[in-house]
């Protein structure tokens, strides 16, 4: 049997820098989750800003800020951009099986500067939210065909760096839109807010000349029966021409041709058929964990709740979670290559976050509104942030991408992500009634809720998550067709990599005889 965490044995274990070519390439398409990063912090920033409190809410004496901001505002502000992505998202698997990974990402940078434009252009309500939905449109494509492109073309062994790149973007934009917002938070003119959005145009300038250099997707190209371009796409992709790129080829054509054998029909209802029910399911899963965590209420909310809970520097402190987020990402790499399986470090995620969010809760019940509780959530949602990131966040697309078979990636990943979203555009949608002071004013004691659905996702992750690591695609497909149990996935011997061993050996010897 297999070892522990053993890389597939068709492609050695080579070093990252081996494959320079196919992380450069990774690297300029996860840009596209930059733009996430830097609209989720700049937008919950500015509920905070007087400047766009002036504009888009009303004059309150009471008020930190001298300004009051409706909750249905706050709600249509942040909820509308996930609306939006999970609309688009859940339309890309139709797209992206006619026109593939590289022509959805340019329609997402077209939309994603038309909608930036409509946001700066005027300070109408209503063209901010018809710019919130559209910039919703966009984000969707680009976190579902980058994620879904990283995977595709990511050696086995290195795919949890390369995926991971998508919290990397995310934290490295959640950073550059802390710092933006907290300059120009002091300004009182439309520039405050006009600034952070305008900031936005970085992501669709550097991936629209980017995209210019960047294969098409090998596997999706053997899908569509164009062989010749997926091998050229393949060899753009990788250092190596000799063997090792002969033996991942030829396992790609021999997974390719086996899907083919057993697709049964459309693939939307592939996805809900057979074994490939079980792979969505887990997919559906693990991005309903995702915002399970609580992550998306303090990406959303952070600044204001800080500043309700009588937190003194709301936005620095922001700053800080952001940059201890992105120490998170690194280490959370690390610990994915190197170290532990996806299942170990999600059901310590899990748990981490649940704490960390059981602690908030309980120093507010004891003492609420005190400077003690005050130090207490900041050090405790610092701590969140920190643990998210190196545990959960940095595994959830990496897991999610890589349980779904190749066929049906695009489709099942899409629907995912459209299932994520539409959960964080109810978290947003429905935390200011838990926390705004004219509502339920529960303030701190909501993470109470986040601390309990974190403990449901470490039941699902023990009990239910396969171990992946180190597995092609094409053995997962293998793996899942065989209806292995969840515990027996790491020491299951696949039949592929030595058929492929033995095509491979036949060609060379006839190529040499």
């Amino acid at each position: 049997m297999a070892s522990s965490f053993q890389a597939s044995s068709v492609v050695k274990k080579d070093s990252l820098w081996t494959y320079k070519k196919c992380l450069a390439v990774c690297c300029l398409v996860s840009v596209a989750n930059l733009h996430y990063g830097i609209d989720t912090s700049a937008v919950g920033g500015m509920q905070a800003m007087p400047g766009f409190l002036k504009v888009y809410g009303y004059e309150d004496p009471t008020s930190p800020f001298g300004y009051g901001i409706d909750s249905t505002v706050q709600q249509l502000v942040t909820s509308l951009m996930n609306l939006g992505s999970f609309i688009s998202a859940i339309f890309a698997g139709i797209f992206a099986s006619k026109l593939g990974r590289k022509s959805a990402l340019w329609c997402a940078v077209v939309v994603n500067a038309i909608a930036i434009a409509i946001q700066i252009s005027n300070t109408n309500k209503a063209a901010l939210y018809i710019g919130r939905l559209l910039l919703g449109f966009a984000n969707g494509w680009l976190v579902t065909f980058s994620n879904v492109y990283c995977s595709e073309v990511a050696p086995a062994h290195l795919r949890e760096v390369m995926v991971a790149l998508f919290s990397y973007f995310v934290n490295f934009g959640t950073i550059l839109g802390s710092i933006i917002v907290n300059y120009t938070s002091k300004r009182l003119d439309y520039l405050s807010f006009r600034i952070p959005l305008a900031c936005m145009y970085i992501v669709p300038t550097i991936l629209g000349i980017g995209l210019f250099f960047v294969p098409e997707s090998p596997r999706w190209l053997l899908h569509q029966n164009r062989e010749e371009e997926a091998k050229k796409a393949l060899d753009a992709l990788r250092n190596d021409h000799g063997e090792q790129l002969r033996l991942e080829w030829a396992e790609m054509v021999h997974g390719a041709r086996e899907e083919k054998r057993i697709a049964r029909s459309t693939p939307f209802m592939d996805m809900f058929r057979g074994n490939d029910l079980r792979r969505t399911l887990l997919c559906y899963g693990m991005i309903a964990c995702q915002t399970a965590s609580g992550v998306w209420f303090f990406i959303a909310y952070q600044t204001y709740f800080f500043t309700i809970a009588g937190v003194t520097k709301p936005f620095d402190y922001t700053i800080m979670n952001a940059c201890l987020g992105f120490v998170g990402v690194n280490m959370g790499i690390y610990l994915m290559k190197r170290i532990a399986g996806r299942r170990t470090v999600l059901v310590t995620g899990a748990i981490f976050c649940g704490l960390c969010e059981l602690a908030g809760g309980i120093a507010d019940s004891v003492s609420p509104g005190s400077k003690a509780t005050g130090n207490v959530l900041v050090a405790f949602t610092a701590l969140f942030l920190w643990g998210y990131n190196t545990f959960v966040g940095t595994a959830s697309y990496t897991v999610a991408t890589e349980l779904v078979s190749s066929r049906l990636r695009a489709w099942t990943v899409g629907t995912a992500t459209a299932l994520g979203y539409f959960l964080a555009w109810l978290t947003a949608f429905c935390s200011p009634y838990f926390i705004n002071p004219d509502d339920l004013n529960w303030g701190p004691k909501y993470t109470y809720i986040w601390a309990a659905s974190n403990l449901l996702c470490a039941v699902f992750f023990y009990f239910c998550m396969p171990e992946m690591k180190g597995r092609s695609l094409e053995e997962l497909d293998e793996i899942f067709e065989a209806r292995v149990p969840a515990r027996q996935f790491k020491s299951y011997n696949c039949r592929i990599t030595e058929e492929v061993k033995a095509e491979v050996s036949v060609v060379t010897v006839k190529q040499d005889a």
